[in-house]
């Protein structure tokens, strides 16, 4: 039933499977008369199948939808649109539009997980709210391998849980955006999804990030993200790529923040 499903999708159907465990081990319980394997199992088979909803709502797609039909493309290919152009910055010039702006929006992805920069995105946030800046995190309902993990990841930074908003929350301000740094994060940011009837994404909710004055992309390269589909935002006039590691970048614009 799973071999067909790749890509984005794959996340659903672990949770989907991991309820199915759940379901299982309570009708063992049952079977066996034991109350506290029909217990056990309701639990993991209910939760389960909470976060198996919580991520198919994430994605705008029905359970039937993943299952029946996944992305259908290989993850993490290059698959850069021919004739477009991206441009790139460097970290002092990232340091120097970050202390320009008075309000900076701040998307974490899953590439920010791989590279435990959170600590150091943490204090780059802290030094920007200490020079009178406003700094918001955007985080997109699916972000991540699974719901929640990055919240997690910024909490155990120190990020304020105040200045952390949740997609529907922050698309509503992204106009008012200077910079918006997107650190690991590609398919939640992806326009595609709702630019183009076409694409593979096409309906997923997304964090509207090109509609900021800035975007700043922090990936290790122009691959594209889980789902296989490239990104249109890349190549947008406001958009510009700092390509690398984003521990050491992360690390690097810190350390520029601090000396000026």
């Amino acid at each position: 039933m799973t071999a067909s499903i790749g890509g984005a999708d794959m996340p659903v159907v672990i949770t989907l499977l991991n309820s199915y465990s759940g379901w299982a081990l309570c009708a063992e319980g049952f079977i066996l008369d034991q109350p506290l394997l029909t217990v056990v199992g309701a639990l993991i088979g209910s939760s389960g199948a909470f976060l198996t909803k919580i991520m198919c709502d994430g994605m705008n797609r029905s359970l039937t939808n993943v299952i029946l039909g996944g992305f259908g493309t290989e993850s993490g290919a290059v698959q850069t649109t021919e004739g477009l152009v991206h441009t790139e910055i460097d970290v002092s010039g990232t340091v120097a539009a970050l202390q320009d702006a008075s309000k900076v929006c701040i998307v974490p992805g899953y590439g920010l997980a791989v590279a435990q920069a959170q600590k150091a995105v943490a204090d780059i946030a802290k030094n920007l709210t200490d020079a009178g800046k406003t700094v918001k995190f955007a985080v997109h309902p699916v972000a991540g391998r699974m719901p929640g993990q990055l919240n997690v990841l910024l909490a155990e930074a120190g990020v304020p849980y105040d200045i952390v908003y949740e997609m529907e929350e922050i698309n509503d301000e992204m106009e008012d955006v200077d910079v918006t740094m997107v650190i690991g994060a590609n398919d939640t940011v992806n326009s595609a999804a709702e630019d183009d009837p076409h694409s593979q994404i096409a309906g997923m909710p997304v964090i509207q990030v090109w509609k900021s004055s800035h975007v700043i992309f922090m990936k290790r390269s122009m691959a594209s993200g889980y789902a296989g589909v490239d990104n249109p935002v890349f190549y947008k006039e406001n958009t510009d790529m700092l390509l690398g590691n984003a521990a050491d970048t992360c690390e690097q614009i810190k350390q520029g923040l601090m000396q000026k």
